[in-house]
């Protein structure tokens, strides 16, 4: 299966997925979300910064999913796990704090990270404001040129 992340571009994530520094994407819900139950071991994620095309996927390695948190869970992820989601020491209690009152986390393990040729993906039934995409083939969503899907 293949999955589309869309990254807050303000965090300037996708050159630390590149370079190695962040092994883990994360994904914190107060509800089950798309992603929730989907992503498996040999996946591969795409990732893109909202508003801006895909240039960067990944394989997943490992998924582990937590469910029923508070906010003592909720650190204790956030502390093990951090580093490897990219998070700074000195960021960690804001993200504590960020996180307090998720109910479900999914950590995707990334591998083999790389760069790929740009591309738009078309979100039409997937809803405006989603942040993540499971699809069986991403050739299904992916826009080649003048809005046609490939």
């Amino acid at each position: 299966m293949d999955h589309v992340a869309i990254m807050k571009k303000s965090w300037k994530l996708l050159p630390k997925i590149i370079s190695g520094e962040k092994k883990i994407e994360s994904r914190w819900y107060k509800t089950r979300c798309e992603a929730w139950g989907k992503v498996k071991a040999r996946d591969t994620v795409y990732f893109k910064d909202s508003g801006e095309p895909v240039t960067v996927k990944a394989g997943v390695s490992k998924v582990m999913e937590f469910k029923d948190l508070d906010a003592l869970k909720v650190r204790e992820i956030i502390h093990r796990y951090g580093g490897k989601d990219g998070i700074g020491s000195s960021d960690l209690e804001y993200f504590c704090d960020w996180a307090k009152d998720k109910k479900y986390c999914i950590l995707i393990f990334l591998s083999h990270p790389s760069y790929v040729t740009p591309f738009a993906v078309d979100k039409a039934g997937f809803g405006s404001a989603r942040a993540w995409i499971s699809i069986e083939n991403i050739n299904r969503i992916k826009i080649k040129n003048n809005h046609t899907k490939i």
